[in-house]
């Protein structure tokens, strides 16, 4: 089977070739070494994109570790710091579809730079924020200009990347939300704890338009430095920009696929939804609720806070490279996706259990993290090939609206919570015991799925 799959890609790769007579055999033998071309891409494609999200990740969770001074400074209480982040997800679901519908106008590189322009311009003005109108505001709009980002780019890379080298590829992409974390925690805290005070400002005043105005930067790098498909890449070859449409064609379903109105009918869609709503909640607990967590273990310092928080985070770049390129090679798509919501589900249950120490915690928060990080790139390889079809931009668009809800629920209800009982134990295990049924249902709804269960494409 696997030698009548591999014999079929080499026709089909031979086939295109053959439009190209002035091509010459050396060229031709140089096109056949798909590792080389698409590292070629990779090396081209991923490092201003992977830059982009990892400050766009900054600029979301920054105010995870800002709380620390500007609920105090403000007088905000823990409900309306858990509104105000939950405000953020509610605009990102609505905005990410018509931004969406944008990029099909614009295209993809000039909607990417629009979007990061904008979140950088917004996220600088938090530093002015002074009542929890304000706060609410400027959290709502950072939501519209960050919405769609990153299923724009998973739609993006998908025209580039065959679904059998997807999971490596988003794992390096997807590794800027984990090294912001690496980043985002000991660099905000330091600036909280050094700058606050100098010009008369707060240091979390100043920690907004230091972490945000470099988006301005990268936005503008978009549209010099990356472009829209390999057809309109002038650094491939022809054999090269052959070879990639012949492999997006190997790895495609043997169908057509499905237009978006078909799609909105098809019960995987909803599945799918369901499955990124318990990732997003889960993923929402560590990200925004890690630095509390860790200065309720002894910790008081924001600097060495910060550097704790770090921890997770470096561990989780680790495992999810090493998962992804492991992915790739063993074509296990569909059981990494379901082994890692188990494990971190399991990870975040138990983190109540460790509250008297500080180690046992960490390692619990860093495995979790780790299972979690890693769901992400793996379950966005998936998307394009459970859903495809001239649908499933939109297809995609819509998983990552609904499912977003997820991080609206997960801190509104840990911020409730947390105020009103004291612990946030009760949180943790609800939305640990969802992100493991969602590892259920993604394993049921895509036994079905061919393109998952390929060994070989």
């Amino acid at each position: 089977m696997r030698q009548t799959i591999k014999n079929n890609q080499l026709e089909t790769t031979m086939d295109s070739l053959a439009k190209y007579p002035e091509e010459s055999p050396t060229s031709a033998a140089q096109f056949l070494d798909a590792d080389k071309t698409f590292k070629k891409i990779t090396r081209r494609l991923i490092p201003l994109l992977f830059i982009i999200y990892l400050m766009s990740s900054i600029d979301r969770v920054n105010v995870g570790i800002a709380q620390l001074q500007m609920k105090s400074a403000l007088g905000f209480t823990d409900a309306v710091y858990g509104m105000g982040v939950g405000i953020f997800f509610v605009s990102y679901a609505l905005f990410v579809l018509p931004n969406t519908f944008v990029m099909k106008r614009l295209g993809a590189l000039k909607t990417i730079m629009l979007l990061t322009i904008g979140w950088g311009c917004v996220s600088s003005l938090t530093m002015f924020v002074r009542t929890p109108i304000s706060f609410y505001a400027l959290r709502f709009l950072l939501g519209v200009f960050e919405a769609g980002f990153y299923p724009i780019v998973v739609y993006y890379l998908s025209s580039w990347f065959p679904l059998q080298r997807r999971a490596k590829a988003f794992a390096l992409f997807s590794s800027g939300l984990v090294i912001s974390g690496i980043f985002a925690y000991p660099l905000s805290g330091a600036i909280l704890k050094f700058m606050d005070g100098v010009g008369g400002l707060g240091g979390w005043q100043w920690m907004f338009p230091l972490e945000g105005l470099p988006c301005i930067v990268l936005g503008l790098l978009v549209p010099m430095l990356l472009d829209e498909s390999p057809e309109s890449a002038d650094w491939l070859s022809t054999n090269e920009k052959a070879m990639i449409a012949a492999s997006l064609e190997a790895g495609a379903p043997a169908s057509e696929g499905q237009t978006f109105a078909q799609v909105l009918r098809n019960p995987l869609l909803y599945a799918l939804m369901a499955v990124y709503f318990s990732l997003t909640a889960a993923i929402t607990v560590i990200q925004f609720w890690m630095p509390t967590i860790i200065r309720s273990l002894g910790a008081t310092d924001i600097a060495t806070i910060g550097l704790y928080s770090a921890v997770p985070s470096v561990v989780s770049l680790v495992a999810m490279i090493t998962i992804g390129a492991r992915t790739d090679r063993t074509r296990r798509l569909r059981e990494s996706i379901v082994a890692s919501a188990l494990v971190g589900a399991a990870a975040l249950c138990l983190l109540p259990f460790a509250s008297s120490s500080l180690v046992l915690s960490l390692v619990l928060l860093s495995v979790a993290m780790a299972a979690l990080i890693s769901f992400v790139p793996l379950f966005w390889a998936s998307v394009p090939a459970c859903l495809p079809g001239p649908g499933v931009a939109n297809a995609i668009a819509t998983v990552a609206t609904i499912g977003f809800l997820g991080a609206v629920v997960s801190p509104a209800s840990i911020g409730w919570l947390n105020t009103h009982t004291g612990s946030m134990s009760i949180g943790i295990y609800v939305f640990g015991a969802l992100f493991a049924l969602g590892g259920l249902l993604y394993a049921r709804a895509t036994r079905s799925v061919a393109n998952l269960r390929q060994r070989e494409v």
